[in-house]
């Protein structure tokens, strides 16, 4: 124990930083301190989950981080929200739950991250959570993460879309977490009792009874202080008065794959040409830190509604009104929900192992602001390609901690991702107009029916796109030169430090981070501690195996177009 008396620092109370506060104080022994840059997560807009879009885009509750322009999107800059506020981005998302598919944790092993397969990170996701319908083999029931369908499709078009999946020759499947995430059906989202269930809340808040934690808000990390090759402890600045505290035990950085590789950076770890040109003194040669850098991109695909069944009738002022009184009162209705209840995870062609595209169906077109996207009724469909082949980077700019550090994903740098955005509209075209929707669908508004040649579509892409707010892997966990964690999350070549966040991915999950997240910390609690890993649990993943020859698993039976 140190002489500020804490055994472990925490530096971010996000997806990670929460979790890791919570089981590293459960034997009342340790003593933790946990350090955020924002505040109270305290705010109906947060709690409420229809409010999503609020959080996202205020700078109280979120970075509001700003790509380089980026070349391969005409020179657009991007924008790249972090939370900034207690429970990090899980108060400011979407509160979509995906684990990813079984192959993207099978993949981090071979690429280095021994350990992480899917039998053994299975265990933790199930630790984690308490699903709605009940635990299995792949859901656990007595995890604090409460996770449900909202209200459970009531609305008639996410039926609609899952049915026009199956009449396009997809698979439906009953929990894209469970055994088959490849198909279509409904999706979950972190909602308990109608409240936002961020880390904080199932958490952190918990944790903060307890004696043996020590919360600070408002508390902007400048560095991690070195002694020779270990790290002693964190400098941070609260309140215009700079403070340095120590750690027994471990500094642990928790500050998201923005966040984390602009500290070490700001420490003197990283690449020794990149500190240079930010002023900054090498401490620790380390060339991978904040590189590799990954994210998911998606556009909204939208369509006018024949039937008044969609939510663009409740985007008034007076619907918005008595949605947000009823969610105060009762905590249900629409305001419980963050209508994203149905979905579909599909393979854009055939020799493409497991899926790579990604729909989330929303009963509305509109815009991430929550305005009107037209009037009248309309739908839309969320659609990314998932398993991106460009890579990014995060750099310090100066040794100023207050000034943000560069940040350029190289959105589409690779032909492979272009291919597999025209493989995103083509495929949705053919889904939305199958028989199931012929009751609702109307006019294509975006991308429009002109928009048809891969010159077209790629144009069309490169100015509609937007991200999915997905940043990893600026961290990445691995044995090779590149990697900045190993396998139990200790930075390479400095004791007493880790990295613990979606920065160590590897490479990116199919799906939305934050279920991930919370398991990389889940287990990584346990390392910390010492502790006996959970035991690997060996289930069925259901695989097409005929994946290298169809781009459906129902492709047999599709009907002729």
């Amino acid at each position: 124990m140190s002489d500020n008396g804490y055994d472990y620092i925490i530096v971010g109370a996000g997806s990670a930083g929460c979790v890791l506060a919570n089981r590293l104080t459960e034997d009342g022994q340790s003593k933790v301190l946990l350090l955020e840059t924002g505040g109270s997560d305290k705010s109906i807009f947060i709690q409420m989950p229809t409010a999503l879009s609020i959080p996202m885009n205020t700078k109280k509750y979120a970075w509001q981080f700003e790509t380089e322009p980026e070349p391969f999107l005409d020179n657009r800059r991007m924008h790249c929200p972090r939370g900034k506020v207690l429970g990090g981005s899980s108060s400011i998302n979407g509160m979509v739950y995906v684990r990813g598919h079984a192959r993207d944790f099978d993949e981090w092993e071979a690429q280095g991250a021994t350990g992480w397969r899917y039998d053994r990170v299975l265990p933790y996701f199930r630790k984690a959570e308490t699903w709605a319908f009940g635990g299995d083999e792949y859901r656990g029931d007595t995890g604090p993460l409460g996770t449900n369908n909202g209200n459970n499709m009531r609305n008639p078009l996410y039926k609609a879309f899952v049915r026009a999946g199956v009449d396009a020759g997809y698979l439906e499947t009953e929990d894209y977490n469970g055994q088959q995430q490849e198909g279509f059906g409904a999706m979950h989202m972190t909602v308990k009792n109608g409240r936002r269930w961020s880390t904080a809340n199932a958490y952190l808040r918990p944790a903060m009874a307890r004696s043996n934690l020590t919360v600070v808000t408002h508390a902007l990390v400048h560095k991690v202080l070195l002694e020779g090759k270990t790290a002693t402890g964190v400098r941070y600045e609260q309140g215009g008065k700079v403070h340095e505290v120590h750690a027994g035990k471990e500094v642990i950085l928790s500050a998201g794959s923005i966040g984390s590789p602009h500290l070490l950076q700001l420490s003197g770890i990283g690449n020794p040409e990149v500190l240079a040109q930010a002023g900054i003194e090498v401490n620790h040669e380390l060339p991978g830190v904040g590189e590799n850098l990954q994210d998911h991109l998606e556009f909204y695909f939208q369509f006018r509604c024949k039937q008044p069944v969609s939510l663009n009738r409740k985007l008034d002022w007076w619907n918005k009104l008595k949605i947000g009184v009823r969610w105060i009162l009762r905590k249900d209705g629409l305001g419980a929900t963050n209508h994203f209840e149905s979905c579909a995870f599909i393979r854009s062609k055939a020799g493409v192992e497991w899926p790579d595209l990604q729909y989330h169906f929303l009963p509305a077109a509109m815009r991430y602001d929550g305005r009107e996207a037209f009037d009248g009724d309309g739908f839309q469909l969320h659609i990314g390609h998932n398993k991106p082949k460009s890579r990014g980077f995060v750099y310090v700019q100066s040794a100023d901690p207050k000034q943000a550090p560069r940040i350029r994903f190289n959105y589409l740098e690779h032909e492979a991702d272009r291919e597999g955005f025209r493989d995103c509209v083509r495929l949705t075209r053919e889904i939305i107009n199958q028989p199931a929707m012929d009751d609702y669908r109307g006019a294509e508004i975006q991308p429009g029916v002109d928009v048809q040649t891969d010159e077209q579509l790629d144009a069309f892409v490169r100015q509609a796109v937007e991200s999915a707010y997905h940043p990893s892997c600026t961290c990445k966990m691995g044995i090779d030169g590149m990697a900045v964690v190993d396998p139990e999350t200790r930075v390479h070549g400095i004791r007493n430090l880790r990295v613990v966040d979606s920065s160590i991915f590897p490479t990116i999950p199919n799906g939305n981070l934050n279920a991930p997240t919370i398991m990389v910390a889940e287990r990584a609690a346990d390392l910390i501690r010492g502790r006996d890993l959970l035991p690997p649990a060996s289930v069925p993943v259901t695989m097409d195996d005929q994946w290298q020859t169809r781009q459906r698993s129902g492709e047999a039976k599709r009907p002729l177009a």
